[in-house]
């Protein structure tokens, strides 16, 4: 058992956070399972507060924070920088978010909503990290990272808390579970929890095909860094390589990894839409991809899937739904 990320610390942030969380629902569509001859379940964090699972994670940190430290700072591709405005609006903290410039619309202006101070970056030509530990510097600011971190990993974690609950009420004894997977903190909490209802259960991480980064590292036992200047739909994935504490955890807990392509994550969008009635960005739909790409194999199985995220273009969605 980690030290820092476990069980009990999952069951105190699930605490700590309820009031402020929504219990995102486990959705599933007689006519999917019918399609597939398998039993999906998905659990819609693109419901969750700012439009996705970040905000467990953000809101769980910052209600940690002690009463003097006022300012907090952020990197983010869009979901992590809306989860940290939006909480340290709520406990009267000043945010400021690192961002690439090329962020999509929806998120730069979410971020903005909430009144964070945003600075922007070339992600292919810059290191956020650095930026970031410089400002942070410079503003005396406490850094909430997006994923490499004992509280966040917590705080998402009380997503596949919730599931083991939602299970129990739909009688489910789930076969496999299928996340999506950027730098690993939301697979590292929710593996984290669901294993210690169901200590044999499959999890897979699933990331898109050019930011193989978890796959690799597992393989290879070790740290792996990918090519950052390659391109994916997927923005809320594109981390360059995992983190220490989050690899750790999930080279322990995890069967393995898939990988999805752009057009496959655009599908998914389509298919959560048609069946789900819910709308995914693309890096939100990467696990439920997998699923319907066959992947993995799911035939008359009870799969549970964790979509992300909602935060999508309005461009971007309408050209998913014309696939």
């Amino acid at each position: 058992m980690n030290q820092l990320v476990n069980i009990g610390e999952i069951r105190n942030a699930y605490k700590r956070i309820s009031n402020y969380t929504v219990k995102t629902p486990l959705l599933s569509s007689g006519l999917l399972n019918q399609k597939y001859n398998a039993n999906i379940f998905v659990k819609a964090e693109n419901l969750q507060k700012i439009g996705a699972f970040k905000f467990r994670g953000a809101i769980n940190s910052i209600l940690q924070l002690k009463k003097d430290q006022k300012k907090v700072l952020a990197w983010s591709s869009g979901n992590h920088a809306q989860a940290i405005a939006s909480a340290a609006y709520l406990n009267n903290k000043e945010a400021i978010i690192v961002m690439p410039e090329d962020s999509p619309k929806a998120k730069l202006e979410g971020t903005r909503a909430w009144g964070a101070k945003i600075i922007t970056f070339n992600r292919y030509k810059e290191s956020r990290e650095e930026l970031g530990l410089t400002i942070a510097r410079e503003e005396n600011a406490i850094i909430i990272p997006p994923f490499d971190d004992p509280k966040v990993i917590n705080g998402q974690g009380t997503a596949g808390y919730e599931m083991i609950n939602q299970c129990e009420e739909l009688q489910i004894q789930p076969d496999l579970v299928l996340c999506c997977c950027g730098g690993g903190g939301l697979i590292a909490g929710v593996s984290t929890a669901l294993l210690s209802k169901f200590p044999n259960l499959p999890i897979y991480a699933v990331e898109p095909e050019n930011y193989n980064d978890t796959k690799l590292s597992l393989e290879q036992n070790k740290i792996v860094e990918v090519d950052v200047t390659k391109k994916s739909i997927c923005d809320a994935l594109l981390a360059p390589k995992p983190g220490e504490i989050t690899f750790n955890i999930n080279k322990n807990n995890l069967a393995g990894a898939l990988l999805v392509s752009d057009q496959e994550a655009m599908l998914a969008m389509k298919t959560a839409f048609e069946y789900l009635k819910i709308v995914l960005e693309p890096g939100g739909a990467v696990a439920l991809a997998a699923a319907i790409m066959h992947k993995i194999d799911i035939e008359n199985k009870n799969v549970l899937i964790v979509a992300s995220g909602g935060n999508v273009d309005k461009e971007v969605f309408e050209k998913s739904l014309s696939i």
